[in-house]
Parts: C-alpha cells; sequence; structure tokens
C-alpha cells in the first residue's frame, strides 16, 4: 500500500521522499464545494490513470489501471446533471471539464476517489493529481507535480494506493502511521 501524503506547505511525502506539489488556490478545506478552488481533506483511495499516449513514449509504470486519454473524454463538473463527478463521453451536454488538453496539465492524470461514494451534488468534482503548470500555479482543487515526479510516484502505486489530505492544522499528525484509511472501496466503473 501506497500512501501519499499531503502537506500544507506545497509538498507531497510519498515514503522517504518529499516532492514538490501545487494544491488548490482555495487552500485545504473540510468543506469542499463546487468552484471554491480548494483541495478537499479526506483519505481518499486513487483510481484509474488516463495518459495522452501522443505525449508520452509508454504508458505509465504502475499498478493502477491505465487508459489512453482520448479526444472525446470529459469528467462532468455540472452538480443537477446525473453523470456529476463521473467520466463523460463528449459531447455531453452538462457543464464539463475536457481530459483532452492542448496544454500539458492533463497528459497523465490520476484519479483521486473523492465524492464518488456517494456522489453529493455540489461537494466538488474532478479531483485528481495531475502534470503540474511551470512555477506550481494553484489548481481547481487538485494535486498538481511535475511529470517525471507523478511518473516516479506512480511506478510504486497498486489498488490499494492512496491519498491523505490533512485539515492544515493537523498536518502529520497520525497520518498514515501504518492505519488504512477508513473509506468505501470503490465499485463505479
Amino acid at each position: 500500500m501506497t500512501i501519499l501524503h499531503i502537506q500544507p506547505d506545497g509538498r507531497l511525502r510519498c515514503g522517504q521522499q518529499t516532492f514538490t506539489c501545487a494544491l488548490g488556490k482555495g487552500g485545504i478545506r473540510t468543506d469542499k464545494r463546487e468552484g471554491d478552488g480548494a483541495t478537499p481533506v479526506g483519505d481518499f483511495r486513487l483510481g484509474r490513470v488516463f495518459y495522452r499516449a501522443d505525449r508520452l513514449a509508454t504508458a505509465p509504470e504502475t499498478g493502477l489501471e491505465t487508459i489512453q486519454t482520448k479526444p472525446d473524454m470529459g469528467w462532468c463538473d455540472d452538480p443537477v446533471h446525473p453523470d456529476y463527478n463521473t467520466l463523460i463521453t463528449l459531447p455531453h451536454p452538462a457543464h464539463h471539464e475536457r481530459l483532452w488538453r492542448d496544454d500539458h496539465v492533463y497528459d497523465v492524470v490520476v484519479e483521486v476517489h473523492y465524492n464518488t461514494q456517494p456522489v453529493v451534488p455540489g461537494r466538488g468534482s474532478a479531483i485528481f493529481i495531475h502534470v503540474a503548470k511551470p512555477g506550481y500555479t494553484p489548481t481547481e482543487g487538485c494535486v498538481a507535480l511535475e511529470i517525471n515526479d507523478l511518473l516516479e510516484i506512480l511506478r510504486i502505486c497498486n489498488e490499494g494506493s492512496w491519498l491523505a489530505v490533512p485539515d492544515s492544522d493537523q498536518a502529520g499528525a497520525g497520518c498514515g502511521r501504518g492505519r488504512a484509511p477508513k473509506i468505501a472501496v470503490p465499485t463505479r466503473t
């Protein structure tokens, strides 16, 4: 089991290594809401890894499921639509994010199982681990890493891997000290 510990100072700890990362422009919040730009507090399983085969020589090496991103892939972020916080096929009638982007931010995207069991409208969607913009510009709530760091971390991830985001005033307190997270294992595909 690989645990990715988010630190409020913009670092991610994985085992004995620490990596610079970008977090949400709205900070780290326990009361995450759609559009607030915050990274949600909690323990979350890692899901599928989407990657641009036209930009990476090979699929990321990982124990997680890998899926080639296609131009018609998106993620619904419309809280009033039944497809909210799920992978969708484009075109789609609801508001959404495109996973096939012109920039390199979604060249590698790791699904984070936040607000999935069950999906609660308005609690936030499309929380991913993805490639950081130059200068580690804050995200809309995701965790972003330099691409080589992300690929290095993925090499040791598997279906038992999870992301630990502590409340900023509890950073490092008990986070992943040999305990498993109290979260549901997602069954939705």
